[in-house]
């Protein structure tokens, strides 16, 4: 390059003759001119594309090759390999291999899709879920983020619930609103079921649940287009960023309240950042964002799933893969099923007949015991529970006790609990003590699963329950697969199990039982 602007210069400027020049810095002719014709060197330039004599013929099959690999399986599309292979078998290619990878490659790098940046308005989002692992109450699981962006001003907002869902969504929106402080005037969504029910062409047909989230808030939405993700990218690429800088390493926390704490708080040290390129800080520019926002309704969002189900033989009503207690009262009845996020309740009517803690696992019973015949509601032919003491409460667990005299094993209860009078006797001995099913469970199914204490006879007395007395309930009999952990309602509200051999750990309740 030394050289290239010396010789300028002396033939330019200073006037040299051409010939002393060339015979200066032993150079041709045809080298000269070029050099003053261009103030930089230009570099090798072909007047002709090189000719391929042995691939030429064979441009047309490759082209049709790599046309049908668009429509074909993305797992089963040809390598250059392959279609080397096939240009030497079926159509006789006597060339070598790197021809063709390199005419393949060329072909490839032309076909790639190109695009535009988009414009992002203020008031406008985006949203969706994106997956990580956690610890939660010592348990190693897998998270739902629920995501929700203004690209405007780079705002996010994220969130983790046990599974993606309904119930997931509608509490993403709603802690997303209320952290962005307003309701974006659209917001854009890939074409996941929960919201979409039927994708033909441009248009969509909308769940229910999505459409009265949407009614409620009053917000538009824009689906995108059947696998273009690119169309809602920012949201996609805040999902790993949240992930990286939030959840690594692997958080653990007691619950997954405590974990949004934790995931909302980084959200508001983030808004702290500067956007790329613009001159005030994200803060600020979500107050743009929010002027062009919808305000937040102020009635409150109910956030649930409504499932119309059954109650079976046993009083069960299943909703989510599990199954929930009710009163016996509403077996074979109808029922509707309402879940939440930390609930699960059971709808007759306008009447609610049970409500458990949700369970986010898969084929458990969760059996409470209050819903028993003799809680309120049970029909008065079957056993009554009475409140020994004024109101009914919690009295402890049933516990294996010493065999007592005569070789029963018992149960013993919490100090001070007392029962009401025995049905036969101190004894408890002979049939009754063995197959009386008096109290079962209603509309006279003797062969219920569930076992009760018997009626006592007519004038008998109050007096403390024996050890081994009354039976332990059992679970089991046809139909029922033993295997199956049976959850119930602890004393505080937890959720515990019971192996195969019955219900040796269910809550009890102070009480006399009434003739």
């Amino acid at each position: 390059m030394n050289e290239w602007t010396t010789i300028r210069r002396r033939v330019l400027v200073e006037k040299d003759s051409k010939r002393s020049v060339c015979l200066e810095f032993g150079i041709g002719w045809r080298t000269l001119e070029k050099i003053l014709a261009h103030p930089a060197p230009p570099g090798y330039r072909r007047q002709a594309p090189r000719g391929k004599p042995k691939l030429g013929p064979f441009l047309p099959v490759i082209e049709e090759i790599l046309e049908a690999d668009k429509t074909a399986p993305a797992k089963q599309r040809h390598t250059a390999k392959r279609i080397f292979e096939r240009l030497r078998d079926e159509y006789g290619y006597e060339g070598g291999i790197t021809q063709v990878t390199e005419t393949v490659a060329q072909a490839r790098r032309h076909g790639k899709e190109v695009f535009v940046p988009l414009v992002h308005r203020p008031g406008h989002a985006q949203y969706d879920f994106g997956e990580a692992t956690v610890i939660i109450a010592g348990e190693t699981t897998k998270a739902a983020l629920s995501v929700m962006t203004l690209p405007y001003s780079d705002v996010f907002h994220v969130s983790a619930y046990p599974r993606e869902c309904t119930e997931s969504l509608q509490a993403g929106h709603v802690a997303g609103f209320d952290f962005l402080g307003g309701v974006p005037v659209r917001t854009s969504y890939d074409n996941s079921r929960i919201a979409v029910k039927k994708v033909v062409g441009r248009e969509r047909e909308l769940t229910d649940e999505f459409l009265r989230l949407e009614s409620h808030f009053l917000f538009d939405h824009h689906f995108c287009r059947v696998a273009r993700g690119n169309e809602k990218g920012h949201v996609e690429s805040l999902v790993g960023f949240g992930r990286r800088n939030f959840l690594v390493p692997v958080p653990s926390f007691g619950s997954f309240a405590e974990l949004n704490a934790h995931l909302e708080a980084s959200c508001i040290a983030d808004m702290g950042r500067s956007v790329r390129g613009k001159p005030e800080g994200k803060a600020e520019r979500l107050e743009t964002d929010q002027a062009a926002m919808l305000p937040i309704p102020d009635d409150i969002f109910e956030i649930r799933r409504v499932v119309q189900a059954g109650a079976n033989s046993l009083s069960l009503v299943r909703f989510d893969r599990n199954d929930y207690s009710v009163p016996t009262d509403h077996a074979h009845h109808p029922v509707t099923a309402l879940g939440g996020i930390e609930d699960v309740r059971i709808v007759v009517g306008t009447e609610v007949v049970a409500t458990h803690k949700r369970c986010w696992t898969k084929e458990e019973i969760l059996f409470d015991p209050r819903a028993l015949p003799g809680a309120p509601g049970a029909k008065a032919r079957r056993a009554r529970l009475r409140p020994a003491t004024g109101g009914l409460e919690p009295a402890g667990v049933l516990r294996p006790l010493a065999p007592a005299p005569g070789g029963r094993s018992g149960v013993d209860r919490d100090p001070g609990v007392h029962q009401g009078p025995s049905a036969h006797g101190e004894g408890h001995g002979g049939r009754a003590g063995r197959g009386h099913r008096g109290g079962a469970v209603d509309r006279g199914h003797q062969r219920r699963r569930h076992h009760l204490d018997p009626v006592p006879p007519p004038g008998a007395t109050g007096r403390a329950v024996q050890p081994g007395w009354p039976p332990t309930p059992q679970v089991g009999g046809r139909g029922v697969d033993r295997s199956r952990r049976l959850r119930r309602l602890g004393p505080e509200g937890g959720l515990s199990s019971a192996g195969d051999a019955g219900i040796s750990n269910i809550p009890i309740v102070s009480a006399q039982i009434a003739p």
